[in-house]
This record gives C-alpha cells, structure tokens and sequence, in this order.
C-alpha cells in the first residue's frame, strides 16, 4: 500500500457571532477585506469567482463550488500566475462548516487537496485563517 502524499489543514474556532454574521464575513468582499487581504471579489454561488488580492503581488484565486447559507461554503483556492507561488489556481479545496452553538458559532475549516512537504507548510502559514486563538490556559 502506498502512502498518501496528500494533506489538510483543520481547524475548529469559535467565534462570538451568530452562523449569518460569520457568513457574510465569508462571502461580502467589504467584509471579508476586513480580516484577510486587500481587496476581494466574491461571487457566492456554484462557479462564482473567489479572487482576493492577499499582498501586494499575491492573488488567491478559486471558483466557489457549494454554498449552503448559513451553514456550509466549499470553493477551490490557489495563487494566480503572478504570484510568487507554484501552488495554481483551483488546485486545492477549502470547506468551511458553521454550525451554531450557545456562544455563536462553531467555524469548522478544512484545506485540502495540495502535497505534504514545503508547499504544504507554506499554505498553512498563508492560508485564508488565521491561526485558532489560544484558550486561557495557552491551548489551541
């Protein structure tokens, strides 16, 4: 048996909002800018365009697959020709899950479909969230 090459990236956050607030900081390029990239065009549906200008000269670029609001969002995620990356457009998969809880929301994240090594470790120092926070007694 061979062993896989293939990675992903999970995480759990919770946040202290409802499934339709975080959504919408998911989905409105304004509101996404407001934690990830400079500038973004979003289009929320199956084959809609996921382009969000991360840096000056990097590009994440995707197409949206399945939207389910408020509950589940999946597109594929790369970086256009002209970054400083070879990981192409389209060639791995990001799914978030909201599921609502007594706090908020529980966002589950999932990145997957790129090769374990370098490249891996690279995504997950840039991908599109940011490390999960720190509880009080310093876990994650």
């Amino acid at each position: 048996m061979e062993a896989s090459t293939e990675t992903a990236i999970r995480r759990e956050i919770a946040i202290a909002a409802s499934p339709e607030t975080v959504w919408e900081f998911l989905v409105d390029p304004e509101k996404a800018t407001r934690w990830m990239g400079q500038s973004a065009s979003l289009d929320a549906r199956p084959g809609g365009e996921y382009h969000v200008k991360v840096l000056s000269g990097n590009v994440a670029r995707g197409e949206f697959v399945e939207v389910d609001r408020p509950h589940r969002l999946v597109w594929t995620w790369g970086w256009d020709e002209e970054s400083a990356s070879s990981v192409a457009p389209g060639s791995s998969t990001i799914e978030v899950e909201l599921e609502p809880t007594d706090e908020g929301t529980l966002l589950r994240f999932v990145h997957s479909g790129f090769e374990r090594g370098r490249d891996a470790e690279a995504r997950a120092r840039v991908g599109p969230l940011p490390p999960a926070p720190r509880d009080r007694r310093g876990r994650r």
